[in-house]
């Protein structure tokens, strides 16, 4: 395909998802008065601001990260907003057996499960690939086998319930991105491993969806100190990140891209890949 083709139709691809931006999903938000959550790495950032949003709908949550005490302040403040009923329990997922304890808990608490919310990440440096397999090794256990676990486990109580599995990505999952090598590679595995289970469900007439959240640069407390001079990229509200996944879980939708024009930037990326162009948001010299 000649290069004056594909510019054609990556304008009109563009030209077509602006359209479908204006169509908005369904989302009832009195569906999640009651509902039952467990919600990963929900002691900050975008899990924190999941955990508030689902507190002012109504919902009953079980809270999982690593920090005791930032769990239970998170807790007691879902009680003020309106959450029906709030447990936490601390947990490691980089230790293989946290993600069935951790499923147990929830169930045996909430009494059943309507949605799983994988959040939690672990650690990772924003730098070039300096060779640290271990490290790889750790952060994929972090993000992505024990997501793999945590959802396998889960799966019998939501196919119950008919229930839904959100999860978090990143655009680095669909795009690979300078300084996430490793950060990368997992997202890419739970694009692949979620995208095939969900096919897989359909196939099965398991009425549980599967909602992958394309979330790119949120201004959290630990991303923005990351990024700060090395990406020339502003960040989104880790709050409206937090309504987006909400919503898009709440309707079942396959995918979402937060911010909505982020979905552009991947058609782009699919239809003219330009590495250049890529590599001029992110601020080498800093490294």
């Amino acid at each position: 395909m000649v290069p004056i083709t594909k510019l054609f139709c990556a304008a009109g691809l563009l030209a077509a998802l602006l359209c479908l931006r204006c169509r908005d999903d369904p989302f009832h938000a009195e569906l999640l008065s009651g509902a039952r959550v467990l919600l990963t790495g929900a002691s900050a950032g975008i899990g924190e601001q999941l955990a508030y949003r689902y507190a002012a709908y109504g919902a009953q949550m079980v809270l999982t990260a690593r920090r005791e005490a930032a769990l239970r302040e998170v807790m007691e403040k879902c009680l003020t907003l309106g959450a029906k009923k709030v447990f936490y329990l601390p947990a490691d997922m980089s230790s293989p057996s946290e993600p069935d304890r951790v499923v147990q808990f929830a169930v045996q608490k909430l009494g059943g499960l309507d949605y799983l919310v994988l959040n939690h990440i672990g650690t990772s440096p924003f730098e070039m690939w300096g060779g640290d397999v271990e490290h790889s090794r750790w952060l994929m256990q972090v993000n992505f086998f024990s997501y793999v676990a945590l959802a396998s486990a889960a799966l019998p109580a939501l196919e119950r319930n008919q229930g839904s599995v959100v999860v978090v990505s990143s655009l680095s999952g669909k795009i690979p991105t300078p300084f996430t090598t490793s950060y990368s590679a997992t997202k890419f595995a739970l694009d692949g491993f979620f995208g095939s289970l969900r096919h897989e469900l359909m196939m099965q007439r398991k009425n549980v969806s599967i909602t992958l959240c394309v979330l790119g640069l949120i201004d959290t407390d630990t991303a923005l100190e990351k990024t700060r001079g090395r990406v020339f990229l502003s960040a989104s509200p880790a709050s409206d990140a937090a309504l987006s996944i909400i919503r898009g879980g709440c309707s079942r939708v396959p995918e979402l891209f937060y911010p909505w024009w982020l979905r552009h930037v991947h058609g782009l990326w699919v239809l003219l890949p330009n590495p250049r162009v890529l590599q001029s948001f992110y601020n080498y010299s800093s490294h």
